[in-house]
């Protein structure tokens, strides 16, 4: 191991953008934690690549859609329940992870939580091929740290205080969804499933996913995280730091 924890948080502290972040960063978290892959994603900019050419990324999606959902993926849904790292071990068996995430150079999996203002903003993960080892609690400690470090640099940098309190108070706008319509869109981008959405606003569940069905087809959209990007797109503001892993699930039946 060529680089140590400290050098990795001197390398958070300089970093000025996430042009920066990914490409001086990531390839240290990688070497250090000797992964096949690294990377760190942010939430909302994943929306906005679905949105844009949804044809174009179907690949992508269907990726986004097991590796980003809390339903179908334990290790998602474990850092979202926790925000707290986890390594696929933690939450699976072997045999059942090779079904979830079939591909060989993800056999080992470890990703962590980049949190802004108490919501699950992010994730820095790591991968590793089948014949490298396991990873261990000694690197989910590790990775608890560097995630604490890119959390803070995320509030500080990427998203500060003054920008997102600004964000909170533009709310959505569209001129083809109602007033409640638009209310249920702002939950949707805020991670609530249907029952919570439904128990928010005093009505039921099946209510919830009858008008989503109709703001689907009012937007032409297809999924939660498209109808999210898209409204996105119709005002200058948007609270993408409120946004989590659950509404990246490209269904309509949560």
């Amino acid at each position: 191991m060529t680089i140590s924890l400290k050098l990795l948080f001197e390398e958070i502290h300089f970093i000025k953008d996430e042009n920066d972040l990914r490409s001086h960063l990531v390839p240290k978290i990688g070497e250090y934690f000797a992964a096949k892959r690294a990377g760190i994603f942010f939430f909302d900019q994943l929306l906005a690549v679905g949105a844009a050419s949804p044809l174009e990324n179907r690949n992508l999606q269907k990726v986004l859609n097991v590796a980003l959902s809390i339903e179908h993926n334990p290790v998602a849904r474990y850092i979202a329940e926790r925000h707290t790292p986890v390594h696929e071990g933690v939450v699976t068996s072997p045999k059942a992870w090779a079904i979830i995430c079939p591909r060989p150079d993800h056999w080992h999996v470890m990703a962590g939580p980049i949190i802004d203002r108490g919501q699950l903003v992010g994730s820095v993960g790591c991968t590793r091929e089948k014949s490298m080892p396991a990873f261990n609690n000694q690197d989910l400690a590790d990775l608890s740290a560097i995630c604490l470090h890119v959390s803070v640099w995320t509030a500080t940098v990427r998203c500060p205080p003054s920008v997102a309190l600004e964000s909170q108070r533009q709310p959505f706008t569209s001129s083809r969804l109602t007033s409640r319509e638009l209310q249920i869109a702002e939950l949707v981008a805020l991670g609530r499933t249907n029952a919570e959405i439904g128990n928010e606003l005093w009505i039921t569940e099946n209510s919830v996913k009858q008008a989503l069905k109709r703001m689907f087809r009012k937007l032409e959209v297809s999924s939660r995280a498209q109808m999210v990007a898209q409204l996105s797109t119709t005002q200058h503001d948007f609270p993408g730091a409120k946004l989590s892993p659950s509404n990246l699930v490209l269904n309509s039946h949560q």
